[in-house]
């Protein structure tokens, strides 16, 4: 059963119409091909209807979607399952909240790294829901650091409500496993691209999310605290979370808007949870155009660029 959040529950309706249709056409003689038809035009319809104006706090609920494809689906669909996970930080432990590996992209090595939510519950509960701790952080700095040293280009896939906030994870210095991720991915000589497919919050995000080019799926925010931990702290109630999604300017185009991210990679018309191999094909097919251009750079000219670009973001001139 294919789940529908608020906003979705016309297109639910009209697939249900849709799919008791077709069962009387097989079940009968009747000819119900026009009546289905004209329901699929209904559908499509009114699916460009809802998300073509989709709400800031719209968008957060779908970068959410227990259904949208998560960091595991898109390394094996981009690398067609050709793809070798590796483990540890060599230092505390295996965080499995962070993921990363040597992966085929048509032939050429690339090193995949990111944060990976569970599918049910006892998964979420295996992947910590996505947050990771420092040795996470750790992790993923020593495959780059792999990665940098057979000169192989890194793509990282960012999906995190945050770093772990435990204090556990304070106590094993979770701020300065980010800080030193964000300093050390500023001087690599590979080519590296972030790519934002579902949540980006706070410094769990920015831990993995330095590079050459910072793109966004579409219906992703990117953000340095979450609608509803803003609207707690301002208005000490999670009630006011669309106001405050509104206010984060959050959003994909708003990111694109202030320079923030690079690019924007279209979702289908219904969203990465509706067509996930749609939406596989169309991240592989801008992985590779990045990869083409950054591999025209020089590594000096690539620090450069990486450095001058974040310097200037959230400069107000």
């Amino acid at each position: 059963m294919a789940i529908y959040l608020d906003f979705e529950e016309p297109l639910k309706e009209l697939e249900e119409k849709i799919s008791q249709t077709k069962e009387i056409g097989e079940n009968t003689d009747v000819d119900m091909s026009d009546k289905i038809k004209e329901l699929e035009t209904k559908l499509r319809s009114k699916t460009k209807e809802i998300f073509g104006g989709l709400t800031p706090w719209q968008k957060v609920q779908l970068s959410r979607h227990p259904e949208r494809p998560y960091t595991l689906a898109y390394i094996d669909a981009l690398t067609n399952r050709q793809f070798q996970e590796f483990h540890g930080d060599r230092n505390v432990k295996d965080d499995k909240a962070m993921v990363g590996g040597f992966g085929l992209l048509d032939g050429e090595t690339v090193m995949f790294i990111g944060q990976q939510k569970g599918v049910n519950t006892k998964m979420r509960q295996f992947r910590n829901f996505g947050m990771p701790n420092p040795e996470g952080y750790r992790k993923a700095l020593r495959l780059m650091k792999l990665a940098e040293k057979f000169n192989k280009p890194i793509v990282t896939l960012i999906d995190t409500p945050g770093a772990f906030p435990g204090l556990e994870a304070e106590e094993r210095g979770q701020g300065e496993a980010i800080a030193r991720n964000i300093y050390e991915m500023m001087r690599l000589t590979v080519p590296v691209i972030c790519i934002v497919i579902g949540e980006g919050a706070s410094g769990g995000a920015l831990g993995i999310g330095v590079g050459d080019k910072v793109v966004m799926l579409e219906n992703t925010w990117y953000s340095v605290i979450s609608p509803e931990s803003c609207s707690s702290i301002l208005w000490r109630s999670w009630e006011y979370k669309e106001k405050a999604a509104e206010a984060l300017k959050l959003t994909s185009s708003d990111m694109k808007k202030l320079g923030i991210v690079d690019d924007i990679i279209k979702e289908p018309i219904n969203g990465a949870h509706r067509a996930p191999a749609e939406t596989f094909k169309t991240v592989k097919k801008s992985v590779k155009k990045y990869l083409e251009e950054l591999s025209k750079i020089s590594p000096e000219q690539r620090i450069e660029n990486r450095i001058a670009a974040f310097s200037e973001r959230g400069v107000w001139k």
